[in-house]
Formats: C-alpha cells, sequence, structure tokens
C-alpha cells in the first residue's frame, strides 16, 4: 500500500515475529507513533518458539496475505528468514540477517534497520581515530553491530561468538568494509580495546547473566548492550562500577523502530514520541517488578 493508501485507510496493521517477545516495547512505540500521524495502528506480538523453516515460511505466508505492511524480526529468526522472502534490501543481502520485512504487492523484502539504528546511537561514542571494538555475538544482532561499526569507519573488529565457525563468517562478509578478525576468547577480543557491544540475549530477563567477566571492564572502555530487558543490565551495571561509559539498548530500540515504522508506512515517526513511549514501557515494567 502507498503512503497515500495509509493516509486514506487510517489502519495499520504490523507486528513481531520471535521469541521470547512479551517484553517488547515495539507495540507501545509503533502504536503511538501511529496516532500521532493520524493513523490506528495494531501490532502483533507472534511468538513461537522453536519454528522450524516451514512453520516460519507459514508465518510469513500469513504476513503476506493478511494484510499486513510488515512485520519485525527478532531471536532467534534474524537470519533463519532470509531465504524464505522474495528479495532484500542491498544492506540485508551483505550480512544475511533481517529484522524488518516489507509486506507491498504480495511480496515480502527484507532490511536491517539494527544496523542504521546502531551507527546513530553509537557513534557519539566513537573516538575520532583509535577505535578498537570487540563484538561479543555473531548471530542477528551481532551482525547488525558490526556492519554498523564498518560503515562508521571503525577499522579494529574483533569478533568473539561461542561457534567460531559463526564469527569466522561473519569477518569473511566483513573483509571488504574494514580490518575484522575471529577472537580465540572474550579476553582476546578485549585485549587493548576501546569499545565492547554484546550482541547475544545474555543478560535479558529473566537471564542475569553476564556475557564477559567484570575483571575484564575498566574505565577506559566504553560498553554497549543491545540489550534492553533490564535497561541496566548486569553487563551495563558492572562497566558502571568500573566507570566505563555506557550505552544501553534504548537508543537502537527507539531508532531501528523508527525507520521500520517508515519502511512500513513511508511516514517518518517522531523519535521523540517513540522515546516516550518506550520510557512508559519500562517505567510500568520496573514498577512492577518492584511491587511484584
Amino acid at each position: 500500500m502507498s503512503k497515500r493508501g495509509y493516509a486514506a485507510s487510517k489502519k495499520l496493521l504490523t507486528g513481531l515475529i520471535g521469541a521470547p517477545i512479551a517484553h517488547s516495547a515495539s507495540p507501545a512505540m509503533h502504536e503511538r507513533a501511529a496516532e500521532m500521524l493520524g493513523l490506528r495502528c495494531h501490532y502483533q506480538l507472534i511468538e513461537v518458539a522453536g519454528a522450524d523453516a516451514a512453520g516460519l515460511a507459514m508465518m510469513l505466508e500469513g504476513v503476506r496475505r493478511l494484510g499486513f505492511a510488515g512485520v519485525n524480526v527478532t531471536f532467534p529468526y534474524k537470519e533463519a528468514v532470509v531465504p524464505l522472502l522474495d528479495a532484500l534490501a542491498p544492506g540485508a543481502a551483505a550480512m544475511g540477517a533481517v529484522n524488518t520485512v516489507v509486506a507491498r504487492d504480495g511480496r515480502l523484502t527484507g532490511h536491517n534497520t539494527d544496523t542504521t539504528g546502531f551507527a546513530r546511537a553509537v557513534a557519539p561514542l566513537l573516538a575520532p581515530s583509535g577505535n578498537a571494538v570487540a563484538v561479543i555475538g555473531a548471530g542477528g544482532v551481532g551482525k547488525a553491530i558490526a556492519f554498523a561499526l564498518a560503515n562508521l569507519d571503525v577499522a579494529d573488529i574483533r569478533i568473539f561468538d561461542s561457534e567460531p565457525a559463526r564469527a569466522g563468517t561473519l569477518v569473511s562478509l566483513l573483509a571488504p568494509r574494514c580490518g575484522a578478525r575471529v577472537a580465540a576468547s572474550v579476553e582476546d577480543a578485549l585485549h587493548g580495546a576501546t569499545g565492547l557491544v554484546n550482541g547475544t540475549p545474555v543478560g535479558m530477563l529473566p537471564n542475569r547473566d553476564m556475557p564477559v567477566a567484570a575483571t575484564l571492564l575498566h574505565d577506559k572502555l566504553w560498553v554497549a548492550d543491545a540489550v534492553y530487558s533490564p535497561l541496566i543490565t548486569p553487563l551495563l551495571a558492572a562497566a558502571q562500577e568500573r566507570g566505563a561509559r555506557i550505552m544501553t539498548g534504548r537508543e537502537l530500540a527507539i531508532y531501528q523502530a523508527a525507520e521500520a515504522f517508515e519502511l512500513f508506512t513511508g511516514l517518518a515517526p517522531s523519535t521523540d514520541v517513540m522515546g516516550e513511549a518506550f520510557d512508559a514501557v519500562m517505567a510500568a515494567r520496573s514498577s512492577a517488578y518492584v511491587t511484584g
């Protein structure tokens, strides 16, 4: 549907495929952004754990046939959906990971707004020169983070993943863009690094683990986490205690959502409005956690 079509219909159906996603702030952000633009949006959480290719294909066929403008895709399906789509935007094709699927004229096209969203969020932390960044995780989120750093001209990117072959694949994809290497361990990745990014779900509630030992954190390091539930993850809390600059998952969540919304509708949403919706969700969750 065209931008004019959405404005005329005043209705918008979008959603999120992944698991677990009950914590997601995306419904509030998208629905509030639509309301401010005079649209009525329903953002459906489609939580299916353990879906195989056939199951994912069935979900995507529903997106195609049921009038969705598109859906977001999150853990653990950002890579698995790639071969099931009709087309890929260049950035998504380059990394082999998708977080946004646009449905238009019966065709599904994959995009990756995590990359551009993270680049926008992390840019203020990067020094004009001398950046060496450790990225933990080479899955869908880790790929987007690494490509964002490469697009920001970070020349030294160290990738660690519990599956070394997956880290190797990501390094191969990055090779034409920057100097990236597979790290043999978290310690290896962090040796001499100026920045650290967690691109894994470790630390997402109810998990309270850390992807990096606290003893490896220090005040010369900046630390970012893609997880936003909780906003201050165990990793970020430990980094703060050791004097490191930190970046929560808030800005990434907001910026990637804003770009996805624009892909779905052709309309540019207010990131301030989306940020307010995000903050309200997090405040309510924090209050429920304390009183519960």
